[in-house]
């Protein structure tokens, strides 16, 4: 994908493509992701009660895996907004649920609009390069020996 003259790559991992459904560890996805996206289907409450699970479950991994200062970005999506005269799910509901969670949210029909499909993972992917420049910039630069010369190291004689 080029996102501002950047070719990204993107590796997309779809647990409900498993074989194991039951078990679904992302512990080495987790561990290497910058950002998931959660996607579910606007006509069916089941794929959003699935939606808030996965979420949740994303949430308490990274809260035990301690990387609470280099959280993944996560992204609620509501599909099949062409189905919206079948809709299961009120946007508000989708919306109130992001907020909840810290997500990001929209809405689209990956059917109908394939445009708004790359606009949407263009804005996400920019999303994840700014965090990933804003987590950078508060990570101390230089090693811990120098941190640590610098907080207990040699007092200056003063003059």
């Amino acid at each position: 994908m080029n996102v501002d003259g950047r070719v990204i790559s993107l590796e997309i991992f779809d647990p409900c493509s498993q074989v194991n459904k039951k078990k679904l560890s992302m512990s080495e996805e987790l561990n290497r992701a910058d950002g998931f996206l959660v996607v579910y289907d606007i006509s069916q409450r089941s794929s959003f009660v699935f939606a808030k699970t996965l979420i949740c479950s994303l949430r308490e991994a990274n809260v035990i895996m301690c990387k609470r200062d280099a959280e993944a970005r996560l992204f609620l999506i509501g599909n099949k907004q062409d189905l919206c005269h079948m809709r299961a799910v009120p946007q508000e509901e989708g919306q109130k649920v992001a907020l909840e969670h810290r997500c990001h949210y929209y809405e689209l029909s990956a059917a109908e609009q394939c445009q708004e499909v790359y606009a949407m993972f263009t804005t996400i992917v920019r999303n994840i390069i700014l965090h990933n420049k804003m987590k950078d910039k508060r990570r101390p630069s230089g090693s811990m020996a120098k941190l640590i010369s610098n907080v207990f190291g040699k007092r200056r004689k003063s003059v």
